[in-house]
């Protein structure tokens, strides 16, 4: 019998910083409409950086979800194949992904970069919005990426099985209280909690600084 690969379908990203949640969103949501064989793991990979290297070291397929600068329009989906290392190395957007650009490299080094890689990212709307969700154009990309994601998988033999009941929003792969409807739902008003840098504390840290001489 031949052996099955070990699949592993990854969203990066923090869901704190507006359209940086994508790729766990994403997840998110595969998880809750499939049931996948147990050879093939769906994981919240957060920004967890370097922690990850023993699950992709694992993997013989990684297929990574996430937030990417393409310098294309806001909102624009983009899939990048084999040669994932070399754009995360040549594209930067965030601190997790620099973490996630080492994850590959030492995998690499240590001979177990997974065979096959596919990035399936999305271009941010916004990322400096502390609390905030999903921009609508960026939420509207998650069902075409999870069907890129799937035709991905479906080239290996993965034709994971539809829930006949979807599982609710709470059915995170992390903690239930950043499930989206509750996260949006509860989050204060720009006059309780300042989106972009409370101007209370930025006229406190101004009066504070030291006058040049």
């Amino acid at each position: 019998m031949e052996e099955r690969p070990q699949v592993l379908i990854l969203g990066i990203g923090n869901l704190l910083w507006a359209d940086e949640g994508f790729g766990v969103r994403a997840v998110e949501a595969l998880h809750r409409a499939y049931v996948f064989p147990e050879h093939v793991t769906l994981m919240d990979g957060g920004t967890q950086g370097i922690y990850l290297i023993e699950h992709v070291r694992k993997a013989d397929v990684l297929v990574i979800l996430d937030a990417i600068d393409y310098g294309l329009a806001p909102g624009t989906l983009k899939v990048v194949g084999e040669d994932v290392p070399r754009f995360l190395g040549a594209k930067k957007m965030s601190l997790h992904q620099t973490g996630f650009q080492e994850v590959l490299a030492m995998a690499d080094m240590l001979g177990d970069l997974p065979q096959h890689l596919c990035l399936i990212g999305v271009q941010p709307v916004e990322l400096d919005d502390y609390g905030g969700s999903l921009r609508e154009a960026v939420k509207a990309q998650i069902a075409p990426a999870l069907a890129h994601a799937l035709a991905y998988v479906a080239r290996f033999g993965v034709v994971p099985e539809v829930r006949t009941q979807p599982l609710p929003d709470t059915a995170t792969l992390s903690s239930p209280e950043f499930a989206l409807d509750l996260y949006e739902g509860q989050r204060p008003s720009e006059s309780d909690a300042c989106r972009f840098g409370d101007p209370r504390v930025l006229t406190a840290a101004a009066a504070t600084m030291p006058e040049e001489a």
